[in-house]
């Protein structure tokens, strides 16, 4: 009983690398965003002397939050990966990221959900800067989805400072 119950934790421990294309779907999904990214900003650079300053604002918070989303994007995929499949081996990098060391599951969680907040905060913004175009319904839709967002990581915070609490 003890050989099968082995063989069974180790078919679980294996499992965790079916992740590994999930995180290469999430790479693609970033080259996917490199070229939107690239993309917008040659239409704001071919039309800078066409496009309204609330245009051009509206195009750079475009810009904003693509470099956001695919801020989500390295910190999943690395985050993901270290965590919960196999450590990176950065060879004392002199480049690594600071967070890395620092990494856990609920910081992770922490990281993105401000990350989804500041993207709220962005689409908000949007929207206020194209009030004109924007029905009242959508702002407090879009309202609500901020303070939703925002009550998350306020619970995260709290969760991550008890969660340090207890540990000292």
């Amino acid at each position: 009983m003890k050989k099968i119950e082995r063989i069974f934790e180790e078919i679980i421990f294996i499992s965790r690398w079916f992740q590994l294309p999930i995180y290469m779907g999430l790479i693609m999904g970033g080259l996917i965003y490199l070229y939107k990214f690239i993309s917008e900003l040659i239409y704001l650079l071919w039309n800078i002397f066409n496009l309204s300053s609330s245009q051009i604002m509206l195009g750079i918070l475009t810009l904003i939050d693509i470099s956001l989303v695919a801020n989500l994007l390295i910190m999943v995929i690395i985050g993901g990966y270290s965590t919960f499949v196999s450590r990176i081996d950065f060879k004392n990098s002199e480049d690594k990221p600071i967070w890395i060391d620092k990494i856990d599951d609920l910081t992770i969680k922490l990281k993105l959900s401000m990350s989804i907040v500041i993207i709220a905060a962005i689409d908000l913004l949007r929207s206020f800067i194209d009030i004109e175009h924007i029905k009242p319904e959508d702002i407090k839709l879009q309202l609500l989805i901020f303070g939703v967002f925002l009550l998350t990581v306020i619970v995260f915070v709290i969760s991550k400072k008890l969660y340090q609490f207890k540990d000292h």
